[in-house]
């Protein structure tokens, strides 16, 4: 799904006027105007300095609100991944952004241009939301050159947008097939028509919903390099997606949210680091468990003793070794090894943890959502420990959400 619109040339904003301060009063109001001016000023530098930009974004059905005060902020230039649960309001929030509905609360800007004018940004966006829809009966390459006729893409020089449609179907890898029937390919076929579809305009900020639904190991790779390459090349890109070991590895920045609401936004590894780190001890002798244990304790961290989620030992009468937890920074790993050798007690295996993404994803929401991709469906984390409650370690209070 892609949009397109002629543009105004933008406003200049202009700041209130000042009041003389010819008495306390007038003074009170001046100094309210001046700052209501630095937060104008403000909120224009970031809105400048991102490519999407929202204020208590609220979207609400009759009693229910789908979206409610989301603060967006997302870097111009940056891949940024868009998760939450199924039903957590994502679509309905790329719908606002490109004007599909409108918001109930609440303001936003698109490219530097407000998102109740739609018409002064839709030209530079390129989108696919919940699934890409094309003529069956028509070729990859002909619904491609249909639709870039709509867009006027190459105005009247028909070669000029032949050389587009074609670029587009190289980048996403189909180019051998463009002449096939749309109703031949398979969901990732379709997947990647309705990417090149939405880069046509060559535009400069990129959303997708779920763009790689349906595809094979193969094809999210070459999907993951291609979006690398279109961030790289300074394009912004906003992906929602459920694949979270994707987003994980392709995304620099993220928002997250949850019934509607935001939970983090910011950094990839600023979440991760953010969560509770691990050092994992296996002593040689399965007897050390419980003594290292108490050193630790003594220490003053926190323990836990998983007596067989260990790797498989073959000479072990048992089939699994005793893993020790202490909950503590990577930091801190030389000074234990020091610790237990003291002690006499010989580690066979040392290593530091941190929880993945989507380890995170389900510890802060709170829940199995049958969209998610998970690799295991243990209630346990790897270690055997039982995970925190849900939001441990993340205060939506001070996540990335606020304005700055």
């Amino acid at each position: 799904m892609t949009f397109g619109s002629a543009t105004d040339p933008a406003h200049a904003h202009r700041g209130p006027a000042r009041v003389p301060a010819t008495s306390p009063a007038s003074m009170d109001t001046a100094a309210g105007m001046d700052t209501a001016a630095g937060m104008d000023t403000a909120a224009g530098m970031a809105r400048s300095d991102t490519a999407i930009w929202t204020r208590g974004l609220s979207k609400r059905y009759g009693a229910r609100r789908a979206v409610d005060h989301l603060d967006l902020q997302v870097p111009r230039g940056a891949l940024s991944g868009f998760v939450g649960p199924n039903g957590a309001g994502k679509s309905t929030t790329l719908r606002m952004l490109l004007g599909l509905i409108r918001p109930s609360a609440g303001h936003g800007h698109v490219l530097g241009e407000p998102i109740t004018e739609p018409d002064r940004y839709l030209h530079r966006v390129g989108a696919m939301i919940e699934g890409p829809t094309f003529h069956p009966g028509l070729s990859g390459r002909r619904n491609l050159d249909q639709l870039a006729i709509l867009r006027g893409i190459g105005g009247w020089q028909r070669a000029r947008r032949a050389r587009r449609v074609e670029e587009v179907l190289e980048q996403v890898g189909l180019g051998k097939r463009a002449d096939d029937r749309f109703s031949s390919y398979s969901l990732g076929m379709k997947q990647r028509l309705g990417i090149a579809a939405a880069l046509l305009p060559d535009p400069c900020l990129l959303i997708l919903d779920e763009p790689t639904n349906g595809l094979d190991p193969a094809g999210i790779r070459e999907i993951r390099a291609l979006l690398g390459q279109l961030a790289g090349a300074g394009m912004t890109v906003f992906v929602s997606s459920h694949l979270l070991t994707e987003v994980e590895q392709i995304c620099d920045h993220l928002v997250m949210i949850n019934n509607g609401r935001m939970l983090f936004q910011g950094h990839v590894t600023d979440l991760l680091a953010a969560e509770d780190p691990r050092i994992l001890m296996i002593p040689e002798h399965d007897a050390d468990a419980r003594r290292l244990a108490g050193l630790l304790d003594d220490e003053g961290l926190r323990v836990e003793i998983d007596l067989c989620s260990g790797p498989p030992d073959a000479s072990a009468t048992r089939g699994r070794r005793p893993v020790v937890t202490a909950h503590a920074p990577e930091g801190l790993a030389a000074h234990l090894n020091r610790l237990a050798m003291r002690a006499g007690i010989t580690l066979r295996s040392l290593r530091t943890q941190r929880p993945n993404l989507e380890e995170t994803f389900l510890r802060v929401t709170g829940e199995i959502d049958g969209d998610l991709v998970r690799s295991a469906q243990a209630a346990q984390a790897p270690d055997g420990s039982v995970p925190p409650p849900a939001g441990a370690g993340l205060d939506p209070a001070h996540s990335r959400g606020g304005a700055t």
